[in-house]
């Protein structure tokens, strides 16, 4: 054990030591590299703020059943029973609305009473509202589109409408923010995988002849692909603290533009940086692209030469 802590131990001096030997070409790559990983950095940052928002959202769906216009008002009234029932699981409360006192409404809040007045016969059927308050964040949306069809099925039932469509549409715009933010950070990841490689080229290059003597001495191909691997690794570690450090404070002026957006709808919406937890993750990412970059070009171009 102590053996493998020395040999590593060496390596990372010895990448040490590179990054010493050019130090302006190690931080421009690192910008390089920083500037590839600030935008999905900052995706994942508005997503963990906007989550919690989208989860807490307070969703009272209101689901409209219209009867038939032949329905008996008896049969209408004992409908009640059976949507009671419906809703027995759940928290709700069922209004029913005569056809009478819809068109009375109609004829109050729309000051079209003596248009009203011609049709000779009420056109409105007899309705129930349900007024669901169980629900309470957006992926319980199918359980209300589930009791819409319970309704739908029961004999004497014309319409059913319910209200929750936008809470769907909620869900559905985060599943694709972040389908496509996973898609940037894929196609960003590649970004950082071909910097890191070409890095590593061009030391490979630089120290071609000290690599060859290596080997003539008798140093093993993993002696000497170690401090390329702590290399790359650096190289992504450091340029994932960049741009986590950039996005923290590209936050302070954005929060400053939100807020006042926000007070014109009572809210005092801020976006947070990332937790420890979540920035640590970053970190490794970033650090396992330099890695893998490193492994790929190490892989490549010392074999030629062998």
């Amino acid at each position: 054990m102590s053996n493998w802590l020395r040999q590593h131990g060496f390596a990372l001096a010895a990448a040490l030591v590179h990054v010493r030997r050019a130090p302006g070409s190690f931080l421009f790559n690192i910008i390089v590299v920083a500037i590839a990983l600030a935008l999905p950095f900052a995706g994942v940052t508005l997503l963990d703020n906007v989550r919690p928002m989208s989860e807490q959202l307070s969703v009272d769906p209101e689901v409209s059943v219209f009867l038939k216009q032949e329905l008996p008002r008896a049969d209408a009234e004992a409908m009640a029973t059976t949507l009671r029932q419906l809703v027995a699981d759940k928290q709700a409360k069922i209004i029913f609305t005569a056809r009478e006192k819809a068109l009375d409404n109609l004829k109050t809040k729309s000051g079209l009473s003596d248009v009203l007045g011609t049709l000779g016969e009420n056109p409105l059927p007899d309705s129930y509202v349900l007024k669901l308050d169980a629900f309470r964040n957006a992926q319980a949306g199918g359980d209300v589109d589930a009791l819409a069809d319970q309704i739908r099925a029961l004999p004497g039932v014309d319409t059913v409408q319910v209200d929750s469509a936008w809470v769907k549409r909620l869900a559905a715009l985060i599943k694709v923010l972040r389908l496509a933010l996973l898609l940037l950070a894929a196609t960003l990841g590649t970004v950082v995988v071909a910097v890191v490689f070409n890095t590593i080229r061009l030391q490979v290059m630089t120290q071609r002849d000290e690599i060859i003597v290596s080997k003539l001495i008798g140093a093993t191909d993993t002696f000497i692909h170690r401090p390329f691997y702590y290399t790359g690794a650096l190289l992504g570690l450091c340029a994932g603290a960049v741009a986590l450090g950039a996005v923290a404070l590209a936050l302070r002026p954005l929060n400053t533009a939100i807020a006042e957006f926000a007070r014109l709808y009572a809210s005092e919406f801020q976006l947070t940086p990332l937790p420890p937890l979540a920035m640590a993750a970053l970190l490794a990412v970033s650090a396992t692209l330099g890695l893998v970059g490193a492994m790929l070009s190490v892989q490549r171009h010392l074999s030629r030469l062998d």
